[in-house]
């Protein structure tokens, strides 16, 4: 699914070196009028942030979205939980896999679709170890490397 990289408001770039991400989701997000204007601005932080599954509902949970300047007293709270709209079907699935296997929701970011609608991109995700870290981290100096010597050599 190719995005568009200047319609991304928020991304969690370290989600992917701490986690094997199992499989991705886009959600809809329920947001107030001054939290959109925020994020269009592209202020906003996920990276602490987690999904969960709270009476059969989903919520992002310490998503940070700074509270819009023009807002005056309309603004929002920036950690609040936010529900996250996904399908019945997926959300039965989701929660399946988090009670079954010890994995987490990671949001991988938050992004405006073709239509100006604000999506999450989610992820199901299983934690590394340090030992797996070092890999994927030599690895990355690997392809680095690689792609250095093939300009050199033309």
């Amino acid at each position: 699914m190719a995005r568009p990289t200047d319609r991304f408001a928020a991304q969690n770039r370290r989600a992917r070196f701490d986690y094997n991400i199992l499989d991705t989701l886009e959600a809809g997000l329920v947001l107030t009028g001054s939290e959109v204007k925020s994020l269009r601005e592209g202020h906003a932080s996920i990276n602490e942030a987690y999904a969960t599954e709270d009476k059969g509902e989903l919520w992002l949970i310490n998503a940070h979205i700074p509270e819009w300047k023009a807002a005056t007293r309309f603004n929002h709270e920036p950690r609040r939980p936010r529900k996250l709209l996904v399908h019945r079907k997926e959300l039965n699935r989701l929660a399946g896999a988090i009670k079954r296997e010890g994995v987490t929701l990671v949001p991988l970011s938050i992004y405006f679709n073709e239509k100006g609608r604000a999506k999450c991109e989610i992820g199901l995700a299983k934690g590394k170890k340090k030992a797996d870290k070092r890999e994927t981290e030599k690895a990355r100096d690997w392809q680095r490397d690689k792609a250095r010597l093939m300009r050199e050599r033309g």
